[in-house]
């Protein structure tokens, strides 16, 4: 339990900058804090009080090149970064080809080609990697900077359960594999195959000292879910659950990346033991809060979208009107903070606000 220390302004005094996360974006201010991001935000997963509402900054995104699959998909985040011109694709942790999008700034598998036309086949072509094979040691060398970071380091594991089965079959094979019944129990079986590839994977990250493991599986398009919760809680939670309870084992939290507006879909991940959901501002987070934020922590986003045109006013008065809302209920209902845009007032007036009522 964090001892509550009253709020000084001293902690706004600029201790520094953390290096921007992606490419592009500005650094970020580093405070003063009274504790470190990383013990802040470990509380919250704890559900116990922080000492303020956590920022995007707090935590420390982790996809090392190590792993073939975030080279191939061009979203390596370590100290190793992919150069302009090695942003073409290449082949996954699987053997799987993708080819890089410029407009979309990410990866896609050439569609047309499936490798599987039916799931029954899976272990006649999926190709599993060898972990112990990939240059641990070195990767863990060129990122040693991050084992010793003050903030939560979080590594990602990319394709995750739906995804992955998408990059074998292209979608319309994936989608009507997990309802197939000729199909279903192959699925199964692939699905338990890869939780057994992501446990494992996560004992290697236990060396750069994370808090928290980041799963990426989107299980929804703009509008709508891409499949029941019937089939999500049959087909995925028994294989999400094994993958939760192996970061369980190894002393990590599990956030579920899961795109799309999945608002049916919450119960799976909360009957999986999901400690957090990053989900999009599409979904009506206020309603979930209410309804679900007991069960499972969620990102909530501020009441206005943010633009090029959102003046510095308006940003400090959305940031106090954010706390001021959900700040009382932080204690029995612990929530992140999700926010683009909103530019540096925006954050400190979080900070400061939450500051003082956690205080």
């Amino acid at each position: 339990m964090l001892d509550r220390i009253p709020f000084s302004t001293d902690e706004l005094t600029n201790a520094g900058e953390y290096p921007a996360a992606f490419p592009g974006f500005p650094p970020v201010k580093k405070y003063a804090t009274p504790v470190t991001p990383k013990e802040n935000l470990t509380a919250i997963y704890r559900r116990e009080l922080p000492l303020w509402i956590p920022l995007s900054s707090d935590s420390r995104l982790f996809a090392p090149k190590v792993d073939p699959d975030n080279v191939a998909r061009c979203l390596v985040i370590d100290a190793d970064r992919l150069a302009p011109e090695d942003m073409i694709g290449g082949k996954d942790r699987h053997e799987i080809d993708w080819v890089y999008v410029p407009v979309a700034q990410g990866s896609m598998v050439q569609p047309g080609s499936p490798l599987l036309t039916d799931a029954n086949d899976w272990d006649k072509y999926v190709q599993f990697p060898d972990l112990d094979s990939w240059d641990w040691a070195g990767s863990l060398e060129k990122n040693a900077d991050i084992v010793d970071d003050d903030r939560a380091v979080m590594p990602w594991v990319l394709s995750g359960l739906f995804e992955r089965l998408i990059s074998f079959m292209d979608f319309e094979g994936a989608a009507i594999a997990i309802i197939d019944e000729d199909q279903k129990d192959a699925v199964l079986a692939l699905f338990d195959k890869l939780a057994d590839l992501y446990a494992e994977m996560i004992k290697r990250f236990k060396a750069y000292n994370p808090v928290i493991f980041c799963l990426h599986d989107d299980w929804g398009s703009q509008h709508s879910p891409f499949f029941s919760l019937d089939t999500a809680m049959e087909m995925i939670v028994p294989a999400l659950s094994k993958v939760v309870k192996a970061a369980h084992d190894n002393g990590l939290f599990f956030d579920m990346h899961s795109c799309g507006k999945n608002e049916k879909l919450v119960p799976a991940y909360i009957a999986a033991g999901v400690d957090s959901w990053n989900g999009q501002p599409m979904n009506d987070k206020d309603m979930l809060y209410q309804m679900y934020g007991d069960k499972i922590i969620l990102s909530l986003p501020p009441d206005v979208a943010f633009t090029p045109n959102t003046t510095e006013e308006e940003a400090v008065e959305a940031a106090k009107r954010f706390v001021a809302k959900y700040g009382p209920t932080m204690a029995e209902k612990p929530f992140l903070l999700t926010a683009f845009g909103g530019g540096p007032a925006f954050t400190e007036t979080v900070y400061v606000e939450s500051r003082k009522m956690f205080s």
